[in-house]
């Protein structure tokens, strides 16, 4: 099969299923697996080149929802009659479910399937370690001006429990809420998560946590516990948010889970 993908998330996605031979094109953010890197570009997920996707015929495309704004690209895959599917998963069990749904249409079956499973054994042991652990009370930073943080729906609410965490915006029920500073010093998290979406970790800068006004009165800026995290193990829909909870695991609770060994419990 010729397949293109249109964000990070679904290459990765590819590779989990051991088809990223047959990418053709992928998105201009798509930085994993290195195997892909000289691929053709189609632009910014947000702002997709479909000629260019056109002229590659693809057989599939692999397009997704999880960013506001991606609607315009299924817009324009309808009008040209390209063939395709869409993704959009909020939560662990979503991406499983693509999984499964992906290694349909690309004839991988047993294989996702394999996955699938591993997958979801993969997080049943956290859950299990975790079952007992005080639980701390993380805040996710996606963006700081204005902020952005994950809700009760996304990923890193179920990230942060099976870590021995807690969301402190879990009783908000979208996915995505832009905050206040203010609204964020009254719930007091224990840690501060900074993963700005499309910033590498080298450019995020904990002191415009820490110069915001009443910032000395928050927990996790008096205890140093700032963290910066790498945005594409926390902020994509993807098999890889398992690397990610290994590390926030073993971060919050070093005691408790096994230490961050960097191995990816599900690559082929």
């Amino acid at each position: 099969m010729r397949i293109i993908s249109l964000c990070p998330s679904n290459t990765e996605m590819v590779a989990y299923l051991g088809a990223e031979r047959e990418l053709v094109g992928i998105d201009d953010f798509s930085d994993w697996p290195e195997s892909v890197q000289n691929l053709p570009r189609l632009g910014p997920d947000l702002s997709i080149d479909m000629d260019a996707v056109e002229s590659l015929q693809p057989d599939l495309i692999i397009a997704s929802l999880s960013v506001p704004g991606m609607e315009k690209n299924i817009e324009e895959l309808i009008k040209r009659d390209l063939p395709f599917i869409t993704l959009n998963p909020q939560s662990l069990d979503d991406i499983a479910n693509d999984m499964l749904q992906l290694g349909e249409k690309l004839n991988r079956k047993e294989t996702a399937q394999k996955q699938a499973e591993r997958f979801q054994t993969f997080i049943e042991h956290y859950r299990m370690i975790g079952a007992n652990v005080a639980k701390n009370r993380l805040y996710w930073e996606w963006w700081p001006k204005p902020i952005f943080t994950p809700g009760a729906t996304n990923w890193l609410s179920y990230i942060s429990r099976l870590a021995g965490g807690k969301n402190i915006f879990e009783d908000q029920e979208q996915a995505s809420i832009q905050t206040t500073w203010e609204d964020v010093l009254a719930r007091d998290p224990d840690h501060i998560c900074l993963a700005w979406v499309g910033v590498e970790t080298k450019r995020v800068q904990p002191k415009v946590v820490t110069k915001r006004e009443n910032a000395e009165k928050a927990k996790a800026v008096t205890n140093n516990r700032i963290h910066i995290l790498e945005e594409p193990l926390y902020c994509r829909p993807s098999p890889r948010l398992l690397l990610g909870l290994k590390k926030l695991a073993a971060l919050l609770h070093p005691e408790t889970f096994p230490p961050n060994d960097e191995k990816d419990p599900l690559r082929l």
